[in-house]
């Protein structure tokens, strides 16, 4: 809707806003939203529902007040962002009015997550589908009542707040009905929590270099319109992510139950199951994209049939990350996330390099052949990482017995 309506140049706007909100966020949730979900199960098994309740809410403190710090420093810095990022100095306002709803974005991660580390498959499935649903109900209100310019990305931050706030009315309601007043209770402190996520949060902003670089060095040195093209790209090449996270919504929590009670057959046959499962639900998509990608982008708008080939090599990309399985999810979930950001690390250096060298000259295929190589740089090196650890892995490839 926002390319066929707005065009390809809001779409472009539109994913440099979203870049920048998920910068501000990440840096806001530090890590918290995967560590919870590795946390709560812990603390459940360990201690008690009382207990994991205690650590959710200590780390929403926690994130409330990054949130002000790193909302107020985006707030300081609009124009800057606007002019040199954004390339569009008249649209400071609309990141100070971003800041502003940092909070909102990061206790919607946060809660996502922590619904699932409670098994909540339900609530997490409605925290996935809400925000967009939420921005697409907000868009269609703005479109007939106000018709503003920068309605995609009013809508956008209305979605955002909104998911905010019901996850933490969600979250609530879980943990109450859970919580007795016999259990024992053990309180986390801060760093504690912070010691399990800081390395989680390296590697969520590592893996924002690799996934998102792109769109903000293209909005530096391109046309908004030709970020509008690439965000298109990526929109159809990561629509198994789909799969992923509903994959995933499953397999991350009974990764760290099964890990850390010390049931490692259980735990690979988990791993390698989830891989299959991907490989079998993201293989079909991805073909489809090949065959039919230029009818299919052509429904975005006159003009978007040019990523047509920076689609493919980004389709490329996920296919080693379909045959690789949960790599990230399985190093979180089984201590090794000092690991995972050390190779996650070596992947966006080797990133950001190409994305300099390649997207001055090559624009959007410049982009895709960076993010595409880096997607199967780190996927390869952990898949190597797991076998020379523990002799098995969880990737799948149909009839090679040495990925099963």
């Amino acid at each position: 809707m926002v390319a066929r309506i707005y065009g390809a140049e809001m779409m472009g706007m539109l994913a440099i806003v979203q870049a920048i909100m998920m910068i501000a966020s990440i840096g806001t949730v530090f890590g918290t939203n995967v560590s919870i979900l590795r946390l709560i199960p812990e603390y459940i098994a360990k201690y008690s529902p009382t207990s994991a309740y205690k650590l959710y809410t200590n780390t929403q403190r926690f994130i409330f007040v990054l949130s002000v710090l790193v909302g107020a420093v985006l707030y300081l810095s609009a124009d800057w962002v606007a002019g040199n990022v954004i390339s569009r100095p008249e649209v400071g306002f609309l990141v100070e009015i971003t800041a502003a709803v940092v909070l909102f974005k990061a206790l919607m991660d946060l809660n996502t997550e922590a619904v699932r580390g409670l098994r909540q498959i339900r609530l997490y499935a409605l925290m996935q589908v809400l925000p967009h649903v939420t921005m697409l109900l907000t868009l269609l209100v703005l479109m007939v009542f106000v018709q503003n310019t920068y309605s995609a990305i009013y809508a956008q931050l209305v979605a955002w707040i909104v998911t905010g706030v019901i996850g933490i009315v969600l979250m609530r309601r879980a943990f109450k009905k859970r919580i007795r007043p016999e259990d024992d209770v053990y309180v986390p402190g801060y760093s504690h929590i912070i010691s399990i996520s800081a390395p989680m949060f390296m590697t969520a902003l590592m893996t924002f270099v690799i996934g998102q670089m792109g769109v903000l060095l293209l909005g530096m040195y391109r046309t908004a319109e030709e970020v509008g093209y690439y965000a298109a790209a990526v929109k159809l090449a990561t629509l198994t992510a789909f799969v992923l996270q509903a994959v995933n919504s499953m397999a991350a929590p009974k990764f760290s139950e099964l890990f850390h009670s010390g049931r490692m057959d259980d735990l690979f046959h988990v791993a390698r199951q989830s891989s299959k499962l991907i490989f079998w639900s993201t293989t079909p998509v991805l073909l489809v994209l090949v065959l039919f990608g230029k009818p299919i982008l052509s429904l975005f708008g006159e003009g978007f049939s040019a990523a047509y080939i920076p689609m493919l090599i980004l389709v490329a990309g996920q296919f080693v990350n379909s045959i690789s399985g949960s790599t990230g999810y399985f190093m979180n979930m089984t201590g090794n996330q000092h690991i995972f950001r050390n190779i996650m690390a070596v992947a966006s250096l080797l990133n950001l390099l190409l994305c300099f060298l390649l997207i001055p000259k090559y624009g959007i295929l410049g982009a895709s052949i960076a993010t595409a190589l880096c997607l199967a740089c780190w996927n390869m090196s952990i898949l190597l990482y797991i076998k020379t650890k523990y002799g098995r892995s969880i990737g799948y490839i149909p009839f090679m017995a040495s990925m099963a």
